[in-house]
């Protein structure tokens, strides 16, 4: 690594360099075998600028590639390689099953603290359904979350900073996306505590969210009624 990148996170030491060099990589053409390279190898904008421009998954260390910068890295390059996996399974729908393998790293994803990122794997995991273990576990995770925030939201108080509420909010408000394409891989009455609970919080995003899931099955009739009445328009609209 050249004196010029700072060690401690693969960037450049100031943000014209980084611009630069950004650029100067997205006019490139590389080869497969290049931008594979530069995904494990890279500098933050390098990683970032492969990901963009990643062609193809064929096989399952392709797939791995892709799902080890997913999280845990920086931001840039998390929400990059979000998009591609996207663009990747609606461009060709065989890719899916390289993917399989990795439902709990695509949970941790859909709870990013980016809500572009959250919104790339909600999406792309819808071409995963089909796959029944990919499913299971995908919505175990979710489950799993999903109480944790509600456990988490339970022990606040009027004191507690709003955005340490807010961020269990946001997780799960992801779970309830989620969950709305995957909540038959789960056990019923599990997917009914979590809906009655959420129909309760005054947040009326999350109420509004759990409506959205309540008319999709007949199991959650008694949640849909209830909406029915709700303090919020949007909500109410949803359940009539």
């Amino acid at each position: 690594m050249s004196d010029d990148k700072n060690l401690n996170n693969c960037f450049y030491k100031d943000l014209d360099t980084n611009f630069e060099k950004a650029c100067e990589l997205a006019g490139k053409d590389f080869s497969h075998e290049e931008l594979v390279n530069m995904l494990k190898n890279g500098t933050i904008p390098e990683k970032q600028i492969s990901a963009l421009k990643f062609d193809f998954v064929s096989s399952e260390n392709d797939a791995k590639l892709l799902i080890d910068n997913l999280t845990g890295c920086d931001g840039k390059i998390r929400e990059a390689v979000a998009s591609k996996i996207y663009q990747l399974l609606v461009a060709d729908k065989c890719s899916a099953k390289f993917f399989i393998p990795y439902s709990d790293v695509f949970a941790d994803a859909s709870i990013d603290i980016n809500g572009n990122i959250c919104r790339l794997i909600a999406d792309s995991v819808v071409f995963l359904k089909s796959y029944d273990a990919f499913s299971k576990s995908y919505a175990k995770k979710l489950i799993e979350f999903a109480l944790q925030a509600l456990q988490e939201l339970d022990k606040f108080i009027f004191r507690d900073k709003k955005y340490v509420i807010n961020k269990q909010l946001f997780k799960l408000y992801w779970c309830l996306e989620g969950l709305s394409n995957f909540y038959e891989f789960e056990d019923i009455n599990t997917i009914k505590q979590i809906l009655e609970k959420c129909s309760n919080i005054s947040e009326y995003t999350i109420r509004e969210k759990t409506a959205k899931i309540s008319v999709i099955s007949p199991e959650f009739a008694e949640i849909k009624e209830k909406l029915k009445n709700d303090t919020n328009y949007y909500v109410r609209q949803i359940c009539l």
